[in-house]
């Protein structure tokens, strides 16, 4: 498999953030960690190894990136004025680095031209993070793939609330979307998967809220539930990724 490390100082972050790239050619994919992970995740909990047909035949190039979470979303003892401001920083670094050169990137090892849109994908915190990505930037996201994920800012923010934690609360902004909103149009061009397990850790009451809120939008979302014995965890996630990447490759 072909893997590369880059690395750069961020702007937005005000530090060096690694990134590693897996794969010579296909559509790019953002892989977010799981909660406080790093970009290595991909490959130590062995996402990379159960996706490699994908990887290997030229179908995704999987760009993997660090997260911020301890300081952010984990941090329930620190300030959260400062918290969430600090996570918007991620996203700005994300949208304004990491976006522009995966497009560039995905441009040269395919032969592309013009602004390839990109593939969020995450489990648990990181699907948490992938969906709220796809939502608010559907200019630079076209596909979506979150598996676990809990969908509301109060899961980590508990009562504490303003306007950049509803900005990053997929469950709050959804439930206010108008009806003739332009992003569901958009939405509409696109194509996301939300999917949980309903064993153990998983929490698929946010998955039905946002399911709910998407089918009263007519925004077409795959919402998928698997069953009583589908944990949270790993070897499930590897095989959610492999049964909804056809639909979202499609």
């Amino acid at each position: 498999m072909e893997t590369n490390y880059y690395e750069w100082y961020s702007d937005n972050l005000q530090r060096d953030m690694p990134i590693k790239v897996y794969g010579q050619a296909g559509k790019p994919v953002l892989f977010i960690p799981c909660q406080n992970g790093r970009f290595y995740d991909f490959e130590d909990f062995g996402m990379a190894n159960a996706l490699s047909g994908w990887i290997d035949g030229g179908k995704i190039l999987v760009f993997s990136i660090d997260t911020i979470d301890v300081e952010t979303w984990s941090n329930r003892d620190g300030d959260p004025y400062w918290r969430i401001r600090q996570h918007e920083r991620w996203i700005d670094y994300i949208t304004r680095e990491v976006v522009p050169f995966f497009r560039s990137y995905a441009n040269e090892k395919n032969g592309w031209e013009g602004y390839p849109g990109v593939m969020t994908f995450g489990c648990s915190m990181g699907a948490s993070h992938a969906l709220n990505l796809y939502l608010r930037f559907p200019d630079l996201f076209d596909r979506c793939l979150a598996l676990s994920g809990v969908y509301h800012a109060s899961y980590c923010f508990g009562d504490y609330s303003d306007e950049i934690v509803y900005l990053n609360s997929p469950a709050d902004y959804m439930a206010e979307l108008p009806y003739d909103h332009p992003f569901i149009a958009e939405y509409n061009r696109h194509r996301a998967v939300i999917c949980t397990g309903q064993g153990a850790w998983e929490e698929p009451w946010s998955t039905r809220a946002m399911d709910e809120h998407f089918q009263r939008l007519g925004i077409h979302v795959w919402a998928d539930y698997w069953g009583y014995d589908v944990n949270h965890d790993w070897p499930w996630w590897f095989k959610q990724a492999n049964y909804f990447l056809p639909y979202l490759l499609d």
